[in-house]
């Protein structure tokens, strides 16, 4: 039977997506901080992920800020940088790497494949609901979505690995100074 850790994990991340996409800018930002909390409380903790949470936020934040400057995206009254709903949903996708998603990890072509099938499905459906246009239209879009989420996914991979590591020698060199 599957940990109720990985299911809640997985569950907290489909609503967060839900409220962002439905949502946008609004109270129902409030859904994804009550997940991160939950996510750190229960599902993990700060010291283990905040650092991967922030740096997959930050990067995607970036992404998509540069994504909307090429013109794959348009947002109302959104000209420079992506919208809080959008970020906010990078950091609930860093809150799957270590547990729902952990699975994809390795082989990275699983990783690859995910990101080159999820996130444009991810982009295309959040764009209907949400009323985001796509200027370049539907199968453009995912089709260059494809191919920069199967380059993402890996590297997300990558980063939760890093700092999971970084997270087990700090660990140890806690447990050896207080041996």
């Amino acid at each position: 039977m599957p940990d109720r850790r990985l299911i809640a994990n997985a569950v907290l991340f489909q609503l967060s997506w839900l409220a962002c996409v439905l949502g946008g800018n609004s109270y129902w930002l409030a859904v994804p901080a009550v997940a991160l909390l939950i996510h750190f409380f229960w599902v993990s903790s700060w010291a283990a992920e905040g650092k991967l949470v922030v740096s997959v936020m930050l990067a995607g934040a970036a992404l998509d800020s540069f994504l909307l400057q090429l013109g794959l995206f348009t947002f109302v009254g959104q000209e420079l940088l992506a919208p809080l709903w959008l970020v906010t949903l990078w950091a609930m996708l860093a809150t799957t790497l270590n547990h729902s998603l952990g699975w994809t990890a390795r082989p990275i072509w699983r990783a690859a494949l995910l990101g080159a099938i999820g996130g444009p499905l991810s982009y295309v459906a959040g764009a209907e609901l949400a009323g985001v246009g796509l200027p370049l239209g539907e199968r453009n879009s995912a089709l260059l979505l494809a191919a920069i989420w199967a380059l993402v996914m890996p590297l997300l991979h990558g980063f939760a690995h890093l700092y999971r590591e970084q997270y087990r020698v700090q660990q140890l060199a806690r447990r050896r100074s207080d041996a």
